[in-house]
């Protein structure tokens, strides 16, 4: 009875905090795409159109984050329309040439044309331009964004890629550095390293994208720990996370995403540099599915559970850039793909960077509550709750050769 009933309140407090978007629970959808979407990958973009209503459905493409609008609103029309569906471009872009994009982002033909869609998709680029063009400067909505938030609360899909997909968390990276040790080093600054987003997926989960590619959950950490977020979802490169109005996840497309869960966390406040002990990370693979309001993770067809008896990895794990391309999810694979209880991975800057002995260690290890599954045809592993600890250490540079 205790569990039914503090699921309910999840679930309650959940919704709310979509609601607190636009004071209705949206019946839609959103595909939020870690960027680099590719024209073949046709699980996405078939998803999206089939979420905005199957073949034929009408997609406003806005290109407001891109450097060049018309070439990638075109490009990205041209995608849907490939699968399927009957795009067309909102002009409401500040890099978009002879239109003043204050005036289109109010323009009421415009905001009824998105409204009448039955999805609409972000390009990417640079997000501040989405919501520095969607919001007016007293903070208040424009048409436009009031009127993708009335086709999400009636049931359409809004998707987004990179700058698209940073938009739909309340709170989303603005201007940080490019690289991510200096956000673990310094932490964020407000207003300028994060910002608020347009907040579709709620006030409760932190979204970051580009994620195992650049080992942006180094990053996601230090914001979620400083804007008091306890849920993060980080996507991949062409991969999505599909969420739908139950707020189920499901992950689509070429690789995964990962969840980072703080609610059990602790944080040392008298140590100097950033530290975290008792947090939560798991890997979703494609297939995969996370509920955002109970936390409960479900793996794709034909995952079994992993099996002890034939392990790969037998020495000690150990990765000396665990914020590497695709790394910290390699270390998490051959980490339940062995007999041991615990991986470590580094990360450390150059000799030439600010402060370059100040690094910092990923320790990850197995605890009672890990799940681990595998298709053993593909070798494709999903890995929830794994136990992450981060600590501050000091490397000695400029590096000498051995005696």
């Amino acid at each position: 009875m205790l569990k039914r009933v503090c699921v309910a309140l999840a679930l309650a407090v959940c919704a709310g905090a979509v609601m607190a978007a636009d004071g209705a629970a949206p019946k839609g959808s959103l595909v939020i795409i870690g960027g680099g979407l590719r024209v073949n990958n046709a699980e996405v973009w078939e998803k999206i159109v089939a979420l905005a209503g199957g073949k034929g459905a009408r997609i406003a493409v806005l290109p407001t984050a891109a450097q060049t609008p018309a070439k990638e609103a075109q490009l990205t029309v041209d995608a849907l329309n490939r699968y399927g569906a009957r795009a067309f471009v909102v002009p409401v872009a500040p890099m978009l040439a002879g239109t003043d994009v204050r005036k289109a982002a109010d323009d009421p033909a415009l905001a009824e044309a998105i409204r009448k869609a039955g999805g609409a998709f972000f390009t990417g680029g640079d997000q501040a331009r989405i919501t520095g063009s969607l919001r007016r400067a007293d903070g208040s909505n424009t048409a436009v964004l009031d009127a993708l938030w009335a086709l999400y609360r009636r049931g359409g899909v809004i998707a987004g890629t990179s700058a698209g997909a940073a938009i739909m968390s309340s709170t989303m990276f603005n201007d940080p550095p490019l690289d991510v040790m200096p956000v673990l080093k310094n932490g964020v600054v407000d207003g300028k390293d994060v910002a608020p987003g347009l907040g579709f997926i709620g006030d409760d989960v932190f979204v970051d994208q580009h994620l195992l590619a650049r080992g942006r959950f180094g990053r996601m950490l230090p914001a979620m720990l400083a804007k008091g977020y306890t849920l993060g979802l980080g996507i991949d490169e062409n991969t999505a996370a599909v969420v739908g109005p139950s707020r189920d996840v499901t992950v689509i497309g070429y690789r995964g995403a990962l969840v980072l869960d703080l609610k059990g966390a602790s944080t040392d406040r008298s140590q100097l540099g950033f530290n975290l002990a008792n947090a939560r990370i798991s890997y979703l693979d494609s297939g995969d599915r996370f509920n955002l309001a109970t936390r409960t993770y479900t793996p794709g067809p034909g995952k079994e559970p992993v099996d002890r008896q034939y392990v790969e990895h037998r020495p000690p794990i150990f990765y000396t850039d665990i914020l590497g391309n695709t790394a910290v999810a390699d270390l998490l694979e051959k980490l339940v793909d062995s007999d041991l209880q615990r991986a470590v991975g580094v990360a450390f800057e150059g000799p030439d960077s600010q402060s370059p002995e100040r690094g910092f260690e990923f320790t990850f290890t197995r605890v009672p509550d890990t799940a681990e599954f595998v298709t053993n045809r593909e070798d494709a592993y999903s890995i929830y709750r794994i136990r992450m600890d981060v600590r501050p250490v000091r490397i000695r540079q400029p590096f000498y050769t051995a005696d």
